[in-house]
């Protein structure tokens, strides 16, 4: 099944015309295949026209693949931004599609993956066929592929390291998998001949064009996403509230360490020319796809701004402001629990920042000092089972107590309206709280916050009209408190 931009049925015909405009909006919405050639593109692949009797469309790369064809070379299909869909969707197969970009089927497999949504394998499969034309096993064969062209990109680890690190099982399936998605063996994948940039992107060795490398043990790699993007306000927002210790940030860059499911890692975002660069040093190569994804839900880089600019747009108080700031962006998370301690205690706050700060050196993960850590970054932020057993607010330690018990679960499996109920019956725990922790831990991208002081003042500086044009902004309301909290006082 294809979708539009608003969720609807694409017809093939339709996909068709995308493809000869070279619409890159679409990339990552379907795959374009060629029977003809024998190759999946991206809807925006500059490749030759092909006839209409010789294409055939697909909803996700997986599908392609279990098709028998192959990735494009030229367009790399692969590397395509994440479909809006998924970013937005609360439903099992938008869930689903989460936990399998984030490694889950390498670390607990398809029964792992059912249980978590508390699906039988057998109703998880054919749900996921049914919406993407691909089962969970063969779209983790897809991410574990994608994985590990990364690695051999950017590391010079021996292919059977990468092997491992990227997912697969064996050597052989390895090899059999990157020959049917690419074509080409591993070792045919790794770079021949390389450049330097001109420019390097601070003082470490330069990339290569085109290329991602590790440079003493650092990845570099490049997240692609839908322009446009303000990173400069993503940065801002988050350097406001970054914790010492575990975070820090800047107009133009934001680290952190992260606690990923099989180490720890440090990870340093910056504006690209068309990507955000990201460097990550990680414990654990095998956590490379979970850090990923975490980046990526933490810039909310699989938006899609057209949908969202153009119906902000079409109220008259907000135009002027969509016009002015295109790239707005909803600030995420790289571990919904963090960001649900932090939605508890108030992050918007002085107060609430000191108490995450104590939270951090007193109970957070020391990180491994070497020549490389950088100075400001000592701690990974403690986990829950940590939590629950320590000296924290009443409503911190009844969500950590939960969360390390399993009886609130947090992660992308996460129902909205289900944990919403599970978190307002704990002891201490606010409303404003849990709607804030649905927008940044959960992805809803239409929470509202009328008690915020920031979307306060911007609704007065609007006019006395604007409240009861809220409704109207559904269901984006997320991406409207954006704009709304950055008005200019006058």
């Amino acid at each position: 099944m294809l979708a539009d931009d608003e969720g609807r049925t694409l017809a093939e015909d339709d996909a068709y015309a995308v493809l000869r405009s070279r619409d890159g909006r679409f990339d990552g919405r379907f795959f374009v295949a060629v029977v003809t050639t024998g190759i999946y593109c991206r809807p925006s692949c500059p490749a030759a026209l092909p006839k209409r009797e010789n294409v055939r469309f697909y909803p996700s790369s997986a599908a392609a693949l279990e098709a028998g064809f192959r990735a494009c070379k030229r367009c790399r299909p692969d590397t395509a931004p994440g479909s809006p869909e998924w970013n937005i969707r609360a439903d099992v197969t938008g869930r689903a599609m989460q936990m399998i970009a984030d490694g889950f089927v390498d670390r607990e497999g398809v029964a792992g993956l059912a249980a978590r949504l508390s699906y039988s394998e057998r109703q998880l499969r054919r749900q996921l066929i049914a919406d993407l034309g691909a089962g969970p096993q063969a779209l983790a064969r897809a991410q574990r592929a994608a994985n590990a062209r990364t690695l051999l990109e950017t590391t010079d680890l021996p292919a059977g390291e990468i092997a491992f690190a990227a997912g697969f099982s064996t050597i052989r399936q390895f090899n059999d998998t990157m020959r049917k998605v690419y074509g080409m063996t591993p070792t045919a994948l790794r770079p021949k001949h390389r450049t330097p940039s001109r420019r390097p992107l601070d003082g470490t060795p330069t990339a290569f064009p085109g290329t991602h490398r590790r440079t003493h043990g650092m990845l570099h790699l490049r997240l692609t996403y839908r322009p446009p993007l303000d990173l400069t306000d993503l940065f801002r927002y988050l350097a406001a509230r970054a914790i010492p210790g575990l975070e820090e940030a800047g107009d133009d860059f934001y680290r952190r360490a992260l606690a990923l499911p099989h180490g720890l890692g440090i990870v340093t975002l910056r504006p690209g020319e068309s990507y955000v660069s990201c460097e990550l040093r990680l414990d654990d190569l095998k956590d490379l796809p979970a850090a990923v994804r975490r980046c990526r839900r933490l810039l909310d880089l699989d938006a899609d701004p057209r949908d969202i600019n153009d119906h902000l747009s079409a109220d008259p108080l907000l135009a002027p402001l969509v016009a002015a700031a295109p790239g707005r962006r909803v600030p995420g998370h790289v571990d919904a629990a963090e960001m649900a301690i932090r939605a508890i205690v108030n992050e918007e706050t002085t107060a609430g920042r000191t108490v995450l700060a104590h939270l951090i050196q007193h109970y957070g993960t020391p990180l491994e000092r070497t020549a490389a850590t950088p100075e400001r970054i000592t701690h990974a932020f403690p986990s829950m089972e940590v939590l629950a057993n320590a000296d924290v607010p009443a409503p911190v330690a009844a969500l950590a107590r939960a969360s390390a018990a399993g009886t609130v679960r947090l992660g992308p499996e996460t129902d909205r309206a289900h944990v919403e109920g599970e978190l307002l019956a704990l002891p201490g725990m606010e409303t404003e709280a849990v709607a804030r922790l649905r927008m940044r831990a959960l992805g809803d991208p239409d929470v509202f916050l009328p008690a915020d002081p920031a979307v306060r003042a911007g609704l007065r500086r609007l006019g006395p009209a604007a409240e009861q044009r809220v409704p109207r902004w559904r269901p984006w309301r997320s991406y409207a408190m954006q704009h709304l909290r950055r008005i200019p006082s006058t």
